[in-house]
């Protein structure tokens, strides 16, 4: 279960503290368990800072504490503050990135099962869509189930999701796509073959909507699985 504490403080020196997270950081290289760290700066009182640390397990946060380098930065961070910094320690009961969830859609809605409905719900309507394996960039709803259509047409297929990030309006995907070619395809007969090819894709999302999107992956493989080199 991931763990996140958040740290509350106030002080007049944010400059020196950022100079103490940057020694902290490079000095536990290798060692800390630290996933993630967040600083903010509170609006209405610019002296109050909140940090959220994230841990990937409440036991990974106390093996973080247990390092020398914690101890010492705590003590000069009290040194840095006005007053003692107060702790929340929480356990996340529920980790949701809305961006995640609507790209997901595409591939578990409208790529897999072919539920063509979903499209105006996910994809906005000026969506740009950049695709190694087009010569013309494809636009709009209408242009991914175009695409959508062309490959389900010529392969029963599936999508692993192998890896995915999500940082700021970007979702990254890492997947291996698996199918078998069961119709024409770029003017090559059906084979009957099993195919697969690795890539990634990275969606721009923006308002709730996936606005615009990026395709990487091995066609020379899909090439090669179907006999055509």
């Amino acid at each position: 279960m991931t763990f996140v504490q958040i740290v509350d403080y106030e002080t007049t020196q944010p400059e020196a503290v950022n100079d103490l997270l940057d020694r902290y950081v490079e000095q536990t290289q290798g060692r800390r368990t630290v996933l993630a760290s967040r600083v903010a700066q509170d609006r209405d009182s610019k002296t109050h800072y909140v940090d959220v640390v994230e841990f990937p397990s409440y036991e990974a946060a106390m093996k973080n504490s247990q390092l020398p380098e914690t101890d010492r930065m705590f003590q000069e961070m009290v040194a840095l503050c006005e007053g003692m910094p107060k702790f929340t320690n929480l356990d996340v009961v529920r980790d949701e990135h809305l961006n995640t969830m609507l790209v997901n859609r595409f591939y578990d809605e409208i790529a897999m099962k072919g539920d063509m409905s979903v499209i105006e719900e996910v994809f906005a309507a000026d969506y740009h869509d950049h695709d190694i394996g087009n010569p013309v960039d494809k636009m709009g709803p209408e242009g991914i189930r175009e695409d959508v259509t062309t490959w389900r047409s010529a392969f029963d297929f599936s999508f692993t999701r192998d890896a995915q990030m999500a940082q700021d309006d970007l979702v990254t995907t890492l997947w291996t796509w698996t199918g078998t070619h069961k119709g024409e395809f770029m003017g090559i007969a059906p084979t009957g073959k099993t195919c697969t090819m690795t890539g990634t894709t990275v969606f721009r999302c923006e308002d709730g909507m996936v606005k615009e999107g990026w395709w990487h992956y091995d066609a020379m493989r899909l090439m090669k699985d179907m006999g055509a080199m």
